[in-house]
């Protein structure tokens, strides 16, 4: 029986509604090229991955120009409404291209652009010999407020608590099969595999793999890349 291969996933089709960018955020340049461009340069340092699928919106006209070099054969115009859509598309596509149900897929957020290829690497070398597969993840060091109306409603207990991060590494047939039994409402692949039962597990990552979401999540972000 031939080895699992390794592939990345990368969901590109989003707006970035909250960031306040004039274009959508992958592709606002941050330290000389686009935020895409500095996620996809960390998964290509990745040995072990076979390749990295990019989903984009079928009507986007900014890829190949933000991302000059990246091979247009690992491209996909099959983004969705959702998340979830475009990473079910995007499983889809995998197998189209001769990706079998065992092996593994990583799918990383377009935002987490100061992703490592050593925190992708200790996320191999833990789910590979897993039964379910899992996710990087930060355990959450502040103390958590629940608010109502502005104001704190509750002080909630942090004891375990971590904050999901990407890639998250699951085998493809899994991951299709819970994503159908989850549906479009799942903001992240774990909850999908979580409603079949299962239990991912939690690799430890730093925080500075953040998302970035708001306006000053894009400064912060350069500081560091223009720091590395």
């Amino acid at each position: 029986m031939p080895a699992s291969r390794f592939y990345a996933l990368v969901p590109a089709a989003g707006v970035g509604a909250r960031s306040g960018a004039d274009r959508p955020k992958q592709y606002v340049p941050l330290a000389g090229r686009a935020m895409l461009a500095h996620t996809l340069a960390a998964l290509a340092a990745v040995p072990r991955l076979a390749a990295t699928l990019v989903v984009i919106s079928p009507e986007d006209d900014q890829f190949e120009s933000s991302v000059p070099g990246f091979d247009a054969a690992w491209l996909a115009r099959c983004g969705g409404a959702t998340r979830a859509e475009s990473v079910a598309n995007g499983l889809a596509e995998l197998t189209a291209r001769g990706a079998s149900a065992d092996d593994w897929v990583l799918v990383h957020d377009a935002a987490r652009c100061l992703l490592r290829p050593e925190w992708v690497e200790r996320l191999i070398d833990a789910c590979a010999p897993d039964g379910v597969g899992g996710l990087l993840a930060f355990p959450l060091p502040d103390t958590l407020k629940q608010a109502e109306n502005g104001r704190v409603h509750a002080t909630v207990d942090r004891r375990g608590k971590w904050a999901a991060q990407t890639p998250q590494m699951f085998r493809i047939g899994l991951l299709a099969e819970a994503q159908a039994h989850a549906g479009d409402a799942v903001t992240d692949e774990a909850s999908a595999i979580e409603s079949l039962g299962h239990a991912p597990l939690l690799v430890e990552a730093p925080l500075e793999n953040f998302k970035v979401t708001w306006p000053a999540d894009f400064a912060l972000a350069e500081r560091l890349l223009n720091t590395r």
